[in-house]
């Protein structure tokens, strides 16, 4: 359905080279309200980039902060950074100030106060607060936005400011009223349940309870526990004094978890920040080319182990077939080991000193896998050569390197998180050049070894 969605909506698409050229503002905004998000960005996204400033520059503020809000963070900075400083002031002033953070923190400190420093000294200021948070915690994430009262209000003056029609009043959507002391402090919290059931007459110091909140450096996985353990919507966040200064939204966290979970697949691939073929060749290919070289490096490594034993792959030919299959095998064990391990470093199920435990839960899944496969690459062997012992070598060289796959797979993701590096990128070069040099070892070495019963 979805294929078929976006081939009716392609005309459209490719009409809005043509609308900006002209500059038929009153085409464009047609045509850019018939088309989806996504839909939008990838219009955006293949005009070039005097054709994106245009476009840009032509439509309503608040319309290119649609656009841009979906333009992943290092991008729309790029785009925003070629902007009339006043023109880019408007847009980021029409998103949530935590997106305009975001795109503030991908830009030269110089870029950034030039576009600040055209908006207002509240809106300036709202920015500037978030991008001082790193992406990915709950400073980073949160709203500034916040629905608080004093604890002197009374139930009535909530229920009127639920009622007052206020323009602004759904950006408090998912907030509880926070009731905070003179100074800000956060001091509690009121459900809607209780302000249903109370005297309008009474105090929000008589009839609050004690709010659950976090401090702004409060890790993304933190926050996925919290709103795994409670049904809130939203969790207020407080500085050091304990000032109330944001709120943090269950769905802010989602999509920060959804970030991280495709940012985590495309570094296990070689491919280092927000990636996209509408970017510039050569940044692209530097950034790819600076992994695949030192993947290069890895691999004439691992083949240099084939070189020491040239003379036994010489003597038994046959042996060049499968050592891609036994390194390859391994791979695939090792690099399921690499996902499971992620996966509970990301949950918090495991951390850097579980290594022994993991290391034994690995090992007792590799020894009945690597059975299983070097039988079955065994039998493979020697029903094709006639050779038992040519399939007792390549069987117990797989059921070995198995062994070897899944520890370090397991093991590799634990010692790169302890050390600060990210296991994400490093953990599948590792274990590559690992499986790839054990496996060729163990085949070669165990050829070696029984070289006078593989040539009978």
């Amino acid at each position: 359905m979805q294929t078929v969605h976006q081939d009716t909506h392609e005309p459209l698409v490719q009409a809005l080279h043509d609308l900006v050229q002209t500059g038929d503002l009153a085409q464009i905004e047609t045509t850019l309200s018939q088309l989806t998000p996504s839909e939008s960005v990838r219009a955006l996204l293949l005009l070039d980039r005097e054709q994106q400033v245009r476009m840009l520059e032509l439509i309503k503020p608040e319309d290119a902060a649609d656009i841009v809000e979906e333009v992943p963070d290092e991008q729309a900075a790029e785009i925003v950074d070629r902007l009339d400083a006043g023109a880019a002031a408007n847009i980021l002033v029409e998103m949530d100030p935590a997106d305009s953070a975001d795109i503030v923190q991908e830009l030269g400190e110089q870029d950034a106060e030039n576009i600040l420093s055209r908006m207002s000294r509240r809106d300036a200021a709202d920015v500037r607060e978030l991008a001082k948070y790193a992406s990915g915690t709950a400073g980073g994430l949160m709203s500034t936005e916040v629905f608080a009262f004093r604890k002197t209000d009374t139930v009535a003056d909530v229920l009127k400011r639920f009622t007052t029609g206020d323009e602004d009043f759904e950006r408090y959507r998912g907030q509880h009223p926070y009731v905070i002391d003179g100074r800000r402090r956060l001091v509690g919290v009121v459900s809607l349940r209780t302000l249903l059931t109370t005297k309008r007459s009474a105090t929000l110091a008589d009839v609050m309870s004690a709010a659950t909140a976090v401090t702004t450096d409060a890790s993304l996985d933190d926050l996925s526990d919290l709103f795994d353990e409670h049904p809130f919507l939203g969790i207020p966040v407080t500085d050091e004094n304990g000032r109330l200064i944001g709120v943090v939204s269950r769905q802010a966290v989602a999509e920060a978890n959804l970030q991280k979970a495709e940012s985590d697949a495309l570094k296990s691939q070689g491919i280092i920040g927000d990636e996209l073929r509408s970017m510039p060749i050569r940044i692209r290919a530097k950034r790819r080319l600076s992994w695949l070289s030192v993947n290069i490096v890895l691999n004439f490594i691992a083949a240099s182990v084939i070189a020491l034993y040239e003379e036994t792959l010489t003597a038994v030919i046959a042996l060049a077939v499968f050592l891609p299959i036994v390194s390859d095998m391994s791979g695939c064990t090792g690099n399921q080991a690499v996902a499971v391990s992620l996966r509970e470093l990301t949950l918090g199920v495991a951390r850097p000193t579980d290594v022994l435990r993991v290391w034994l839960k690995e090992i007792s899944v590799g020894l009945i896998n690597g059975a299983a496969l070097g039988i079955l690459l065994g039998a493979a062997a020697f029903a094709w050569k006639g050779n038992i012992w040519i399939g007792l070598v390549v069987g117990i060289a797989l059921a070995l390197n198995t062994l070897v796959a899944v520890s370090v797979g397991g093991l590799v993701p634990l010692v790169l998180k302890r050390f600060d590096i990210d296991p994400a990128v490093a953990s599948g070069p590792m274990l590559t050049t690992i499986t790839d040099m054990c496996g060729f070892f163990l085949v070669l070495s165990l050829a070696t070894a029984a070289m006078p019963l593989l040539i009978m």
